[in-house]
């Protein structure tokens, strides 16, 4: 990813329901991943600052409900080259980090053989809040209520705060989950373009677009939209010269496959400019 676009700074509680709005009310314990690893709420004021502690608690997060064995803490981690005493270790970073996300009577890390489980009410994550306003907004969007759908996509959005989990993707179970949820977030921006568009809010958009083609090249969508929302602004060179740029890129990349081969002619590492089979 080459850049980030915030599309909303806060996430709005007139478009939350009741459960959601307690979510995000000050005085309770938030686990956020939507960007840098952030608990707010606690009375401790909890800071995590040790890398691989950081770590942990990401996996443990992005695994909540499920045990995690003790094995593959270890190779997330540490990959291939764990400590001598990795085991001895683990239990110092799990010990910590319940000492720090202890409330009265209960802590959410549980010792589960093979290995630990964080156990949250799904309240207390904002990836499930992110789920459940896209889940909304794309039944709104499908019932043609393009006003509440866009509201909820942009509240969805709102939640984030930088690249997920960014810092901690050295550790491959955090890089899949951070890919996966930028599709997903990179998605819910198309929807709310989409019915923003619907809106007649065309004008207003072109900003927005012309930054996420210049984050994401090859992404087809925003160079659609883009076109339209140009067009319904009497900008048609504009849009032209949109759909010009979107058939230079798309080409380009079509032609090159990523193991340096010609989808064309298929030979290795192949150029237009010296064999004639690509002209």
């Amino acid at each position: 990813m080459n850049g980030f676009t915030t599309v909303m700074l806060e996430p709005s509680y007139d478009l939350m329901e009741p459960r959601e709005r307690a979510e995000l009310a000050p005085g309770r314990m938030r686990y956020q991943v939507l960007g840098s690893l952030e608990v707010r709420g606690t009375t401790s004021g909890l800071v995590v600052k040790a890398h691989k502690i950081q770590q942990v608690l990401a996996i443990l997060l992005i695994r909540s409900g499920q045990i995690v064995p003790v094995e593959r803490l270890s190779s997330e981690v540490w990959g291939d080259r764990p400590p001598r005493r990795a085991t001895a270790t683990l239990q110092v970073y799990i010990s910590q980090l319940r000492k720090l996300l202890h409330r009265p009577g209960t802590c959410p890390i549980v010792t589960r053989p093979p290995g630990y489980m964080l156990s949250l009410d799904g309240d207390e994550l904002d990836l499930h809040v992110f789920q459940r306003l896209v889940q909304r907004g794309r039944a709104q969007q499908k019932a043609a209520r393009h006003e509440e759908a866009f509201a909820s996509f942009e509240a969805a959005l709102g939640l984030w705060h930088g690249p997920a989990l960014g810092g901690l993707r050295d550790s491959p179970a955090v890089d899949a989950f951070a890919t996966w949820f930028e599709e997903c977030r990179l998605e819910c921006t198309e929807m709310l373009v989409d019915c923003g568009l619907a809106l007649g809010r065309h004008r207003g958009l072109t900003g927005l677009l012309y930054t996420l083609i210049a984050e994401h090249p090859l992404r087809e969508v925003f160079y659609r939209q883009l076109m339209l929302a140009l067009y319904r602004s009497d900008r048609q060179a504009d849009a032209l010269g949109v759909y010009r740029q979107a058939r230079s890129t798309l080409t380009t990349t079509s032609v090159w496959s990523r193991a340096g081969r010609c989808a064309t002619c298929t030979a290795p590492y192949c150029s237009p400019m010296t064999n004639s089979t690509c002209r």
